[in-house]
């Protein structure tokens, strides 16, 4: 089958985002289908160009004028399924749904073309308070035209519990993984000193603050082993010094005189990464979904964990790892994490890394991909 897989941004190789997309690509590709990649972004000259499998297929022209170009026009994706006999296209929802996106969805709808858009985070409304002004107003006209955008769909794509997002049936599938992009993680000795790890592009709902006041909780009640908190990837400056809505970090590190054992490192991938995790015996997941409001989701960063091998702390319920003996639940609350608790277990935890990677075998992106599509068989959209 033919399949259009279309994001509206380009590809960061140090981004989680663009690893899980690589990998939901090669997932379908891996089921014998025929994929094509469409999208946006920047050429070295300038230019907005959207582009399929690297190829330019629209210049919308340079700055803030080819800018509008691309969110209006559209139809140089609807000429190309029609002209490459797609069959399904798969899109990434950008939080910007707008009626020249509906008009394009319509239009494929009415050709014929089996249309399902995934939605990577529901609700996300309660995301927009931390955020800058200019992207609430994104928010208001996604409001005002997703409904609109998701009726074109034959169903949204929820790593939720969701049966119904936007007025429109979902197809519930877990966040999945490419294990051959994850090294097995080796055991660490934890008898002298402990290394966590919180890999993200650093937002609110992660609730890095709550573990970093744990940390200084842990310290401020007399507790001497030494405790590190190894932070992998990008932290917006608000929530270094913190907004009206969550502590910031740096006061809170001052506050504690915790500066040696908060280790920023920036964005890292490859080997830069491996390196990292290979010092760690625990890694940390989101500690503050409540948030934006979410309490059942599947996050990619926790199978991420789990593919390594390396135990994990989260605070939402997630139907694959609640109960499972090599996690840790937080309380989805503003309290301090205790990580007193966190130590006790990493210190009695026997459990091998190979073991907590085989749990999740069955969450290859492979298998995921073609779920979905079996569903659109199930639905009658797709042969």
């Amino acid at each position: 089958m033919k399949v259009l897989f279309l994001t509206y941004h380009g590809f960061d190789d140090a981004s989680g985002i663009t690893k899980k997309m690589l990998a939901q690509i090669k997932g379908l590709r891996q089921n014998g289908h025929e994929v094509h990649v469409c999208t946006y972004d920047l050429t070295h000259s300038g230019d907005c160009c959207r582009f399929v499998d690297n190829a330019i297929i629209k210049n919308y022209g340079r700055g803030k004028i080819g800018a509008i170009r691309q969110r209006m026009g559209y139809g140089c994706i609807y000429d190309y399924c029609l002209s490459h006999q797609i069959e399904f296209v798969y899109v990434r929802h950008f939080m910007n749904a707008n009626p020249f996106l509906v008009r394009l969805f319509r239009r494929l709808k009415q050709a014929g073309i089996c249309c399902v858009m995934e939605v990577p985070t529901y609700p996300y409304d309660q995301e927009f308070h931390f955020l800058p002004f200019k992207h609430k107003v994104s928010l208001f006209f996604d409001k005002l035209f997703r409904r609109q955008l998701s009726a074109q769909m034959e169903a949204i794509v929820t790593f939720s519990d969701e049966k119904s997002i936007f007025g429109q049936r979902t197809i519930s599938i877990s966040n999945g993984i490419d294990l051959d992009k994850l090294p097995l993680h080796e055991p660490v000795d934890c008898s002298k000193e402990v290394h966590l790890i919180g890999v993200a592009e650093v937002h609110p709902w992660h609730g890095f603050d709550r573990l970093i006041r744990g940390i200084g909780e842990y310290y401020k009640a007399g507790h001497s082993k030494p405790v590190f908190f190894h932070i992998v990837g990008f932290v917006w400056p608000s929530e270094m010094e913190g907004t009206n809505h969550v502590p910031g970090f740096a006061p809170l590190i001052r506050e504690y005189g915790i500066e040696k054992n908060i280790i920023f490192h920036g964005q890292l991938f490859g080997e830069r990464l491996d390196e990292v995790f290979s010092k760690a015996s625990f890694a940390i997941g989101s500690l503050g979904r409540h948030r934006s409001g979410i309490t059942h989701i599947k996050t990619l960063k926790n199978r991420e964990y789990a593919g390594r091998g390396i135990p994990f702390v989260y605070s939402e319920c997630d139907s694959d790892f609640d109960g499972q003996s090599y996690v840790v639940k937080a309380v989805p609350d503003e309290s301090p994490i205790d990580i007193k608790s966190i130590v006790e277990f990493i210190e009695h935890c026997d459990i091998q890394p190979k073991t907590i990677r085989s749990s999740v075998e069955k969450l290859s992106w492979k298998y995921q991909m073609q779920a979905i599509l079996d569903k659109c068989k199930e639905l009658g959209c797709l042969n």
